[in-house]
């Protein structure tokens, strides 16, 4: 039987030795340095990207430069962030394609509305699985996360629009593909998308430094795994709206694993549980 929010303890959180979560990792990339980024340059043609709905990802403006009011207007209307940089970084950004100071960068896939990915587990008839990440701006962290939330049947993928790297064409090479199948919201409030969760039953555990052991969690009924920043750990904020925080026990001299590899573990948890597969006794 499906876990009832009501019963639910304030927090499962408990202090623990146990190491979850990567504390230290290289410098995150900046996805929009990629090589094979894809972008709309110039005034018409960032416009028209806008106007036919395309996958708009993040805008780019050049600081001090006027008359593009309507087209930051146009971005902020169909939620897509708004960044000022230097005329030097535009330049880098548009690869020789002359830009009139403003470029957009475009998603490898559509994003969802988050009560899109809410009505897939219920078509199904399945108990909700999505998987968060907070802050994740590697893409090839990204894009490997995606690939293990396919395969162990996650229902989607949820992402910040800001401090998070969107699903670029590095993302969905990392993917293998599977950023075709595993669907993307992208959420403005990303607490405010888990108090979503939360009003439709679902369970919200985040992946962290302490917390409960990873393998004697209960993950029947809905859940959502929180996946954090790849040297940061899971923001305060969002740590703190979590249902319970789990971790992985570590036995070695390394003292952290790379995010998309501690979530691969924790996900496979959630469904060798779902599956009921035990262990075997010898």
């Amino acid at each position: 039987m499906a876990k009832d929010r009501r019963d639910r303890p304030k927090s499962f959180r408990k202090p623990g030795k146990a190491s979850a979560y990567p504390r230290r990792e290289r410098p995150a990339r900046e996805s929009f340095s990629e090589e094979e980024s894809l972008f709309a340059a110039g005034r018409n043609a960032v416009t028209e990207a806008l106007l036919e709905g395309k996958n708009a990802d993040t805008l780019y403006v050049e600081a001090g430069i006027g008359g593009l009011s309507k087209i930051i207007d146009m971005a902020k209307e169909a939620g897509c962030p708004v960044k000022e940089v230097s005329g030097k970084k535009l330049t880098e950004l548009s690869k020789g394609i002359r830009h009139q100071g403003v470029l957009l960068t475009l998603s490898a896939v559509p994003y969802l509305e988050l009560s899109a990915l809410l009505k897939i587990p219920e078509e199904r008839g399945e108990a909700p699985f999505f998987v968060i990440a907070d802050e994740l701006e590697d893409p090839h962290n990204l894009g490997a996360l995606i690939r293990t939330a396919e395969t162990a049947g996650a229902h989607g993928l949820i992402i910040p629009k800001r401090r998070n790297v969107g699903v670029t064409p590095t993302v969905y090479k990392t993917s293998a593909g599977a950023a075709f199948h595993l669907p993307v919201a992208r959420v403005t409030n990303l607490a405010a998308a888990m108090d979503e969760l939360k009003a439709h039953n679902i369970w919200i555990y985040g992946c962290d430094m302490e917390g409960e052991s990873w393998c004697e969690t209960d993950f029947s009924g809905g859940i959502a795994l929180v996946i954090g920043s790849e040297g940061k750990g899971l923001n305060r904020l969002i740590r703190e709206q979590c249902d319970g925080v789990v971790s992985l026990p570590m036995r070695g001299k390394i003292t952290s694993l790379n995010a998309s590899v501690a979530g691969g573990i924790i996900m496979y948890e959630v469904l060798r549980q779902r599956l009921h597969i035990h262990a075997i006794n010898r």
